[in-house]
């Protein structure tokens, strides 16, 4: 078992991670919210995207690299790792603007859950056979 692939999109997704909790702090900084959001949309926003985030990708991740130990297809591991990738960008470009970009938001949305659905199905179905 040799685990190559998992690690790079958890360092790439870590990167956005840090950008999405700069984005917070400033905005903190910046309507002097110290906690919760006070109502303030833009808080909200910030908030989260930062915490939508760290609710998706780390059980995905764990997919990941759940199906690399298992020795499954590289090209299947990074097709996922592409899939949450792009689909986390999108959502937080969508949350990012000073109005939201729904159609951003919803294909972001898509993408991580068929990262996610896919991983999961794919782990099973490699205990099953």
């Amino acid at each position: 078992m040799h685990v190559t692939i998992t690690p790079i999109f958890a360092a790439l997704l870590a990167l956005i991670f840090v950008l999405l909790s700069i984005r917070t702090v400033r905005m903190r900084w910046k309507t002097r919210i110290s906690m919760g959001d006070e109502g303030n949309v833009e808080m909200q926003r910030a908030i989260r995207a930062h915490a939508n985030f760290i609710e998706y990708v780390p059980i995905t991740l764990l997919l990941m690299l759940f199906l690399e130990m298992r020795a499954v297809s590289i090209y299947g591991v990074i097709a996922i790792g592409v899939l949450l990738f792009v689909g986390r960008c999108l959502h937080a470009i969508a949350l990012s603007g000073k109005k939201m970009n729904f159609k951003f938001r919803a294909s972001g949305m898509i993408l991580t859950f068929t990262a996610l659905i896919v991983g999961s199905l794919w782990l099973l179905f490699t205990y099953l056979i």
